[in-house]
């Protein structure tokens, strides 16, 4: 916490928060070739040297990208498993549009996705979303003991986020609810 007269450089809205916000906005809208340094400054309203002081390369930009997701990921598998629906309730709720991570996980996992597919920064952003999944995965477990059922859940979840990101309809007519109950059922008689 920051003293008296003191910023804290990553408290929500911070400069620092400010870049990565829009560091994700560009990658997600135009790709990492329109995430210059330059761009992100301009989209942050910071100097270029305002963005420096916080990111001194493209590489520390990108590492404060995918601590950002690992840190969101930590945070929303203490929530799944604190939801008084359970893991899967929860996991299937924010996999849905309108219902996404109360801690912007699905933002910044989006964004991670835009670098995941290149050379350089790509191997180490697909070892975070690695990490992601296995947070998620490992959450799920907590409730589903059987690890391919628990597997099967993490898939259906991440088949509606992907139908959801494409405007795809969700499960022909079936809502996430009665998706939910389903599982639920599915998931009792396996016990």
């Amino acid at each position: 916490m920051a003293g008296r007269g003191q910023r804290n450089e990553n408290a929500p809205g911070s400069a620092r928060d400010r870049v990565l916000d829009a560091y994700e906005t560009l990658l997600i809208e135009q790709g990492p070739g329109g995430a210059t340094l330059d761009a992100v400054a301009a989209s942050a309203e910071v100097s270029k040297g305002g963005l420096l002081y916080h990111f001194n390369s493209k590489e520390s930009l990108v590492a404060g990208l995918l601590e950002r997701l690992r840190d969101r990921s930590a945070r929303d598998a203490a929530l799944m498993r604190a939801d008084p629906a359970g893991a899967v309730a929860y996991y299937l709720r924010t996999s849905v549009p309108g219902g996404g991570s109360p801690v912007g996980l699905t933002r910044t996992y989006l964004a991670t996705l835009r670098i995941a597919d290149g050379s350089g920064p790509g191997e180490a952003a697909r070892e975070t979303l690695a990490t992601v999944d296995a947070d998620g995965l490992a959450a799920l477990r907590e409730e589903i003991t059987d690890p391919v059922l628990a597997w099967l859940v993490q898939l259906v979840g991440d088949g509606l986020y992907l139908r959801t990101l494409t405007g795809a309809p969700l499960t022909g007519g079936v809502s996430p609810d009665e998706l939910h109950d389903a599982l639920r059922t599915i998931l009792a008689d396996r016990s």
